[in-house]
């Protein structure tokens, strides 16, 4: 007999990991990981102020227009861009948020199948689950950490100035990208941590007893 079991804290867990992806995903194409200070141009008799940003795999540059800002992705040819376009450590950097991303994805399925399968070769899908989220952070650090690697790179002197180098910023700060990725990664190690007592609740002697009632669906707090 197959049983659909809820509890508060495999929900949390549910919830949270699809909101550490949905973090992870923005950060991955935020243009404003580091952004330079405010500069201004004219346009049809206007003078316009915008602010030149660069992310891990996209940026913001000069509007067109008074109301058309100009934010694409770094290359349309992606990994196979010149260095001097998108340089390889940000490549490197996008691979590995990329990893951790699909690593991410797979585990709030594993989530989601956890209210009616609780164990995968009899292995706990809260255990492997977990496991995979620690793996997935591990991959988000890697592409945080990689990102300043490349502030010292032609790419970035030319929106930090020329005193910028790695690890240092110059006259640019940082931007929403970075922070959401750094908080992103964090919550990431919060879901792997919480998946354990995910587990224990849905084992519990509470749940037993409602399954030796009789219940197929079995919703604790």
């Amino acid at each position: 007999m197959k049983y659909l079991i809820v509890t508060l804290k495999s929900l949390v867990w549910m919830l949270l990991s699809l909101l550490c992806t949905l973090i992870m995903l923005s950060a991955l194409f935020n243009p404003s990981w580091i952004k330079s200070t405010v500069q201004t141009t004219t346009s049809d008799n206007q003078t316009i102020s915008y602010t030149p940003s660069l992310g891990v795999y996209a940026k913001c540059g000069r509007p067109i227009g008074k109301y058309l800002s100009i934010c694409t992705l770094m290359s349309a040819r992606g990994l196979s861009s010149d260095s001097d376009i998108y340089p390889n450590v940000w490549k490197a950097a996008t691979v590995f948020l990329l990893m951790g991303l699909i690593i991410m994805s797979l585990t709030v399925c594993t989530a989601t199948l956890s209210c009616c399968i609780q164990s995968v070769f009899k292995k706990s899908i809260f255990t492997l689950s977990g496991a995979a989220q620690c793996i997935a952070g591990i991959c988000f650090i890697l592409g945080v950490m990689l990102h300043p690697m490349a502030w010292g790179t032609d790419r970035a002197r030319r929106l930090c100035g020329r005193e910028s180098s790695a690890f240092y910023l110059g006259d640019c700060t940082i931007g929403l990208g970075l922070y959401l990725a750094v908080g992103g990664t964090m919550l990431t190690f919060i879901c792997a941590c919480l998946s354990v007592p995910a587990e224990k609740s849905t084992s519990s002697d509470r749940v037993q007893d409602k399954i030796y009632e009789g219940h197929t669906l079995i919703c604790l707090t």
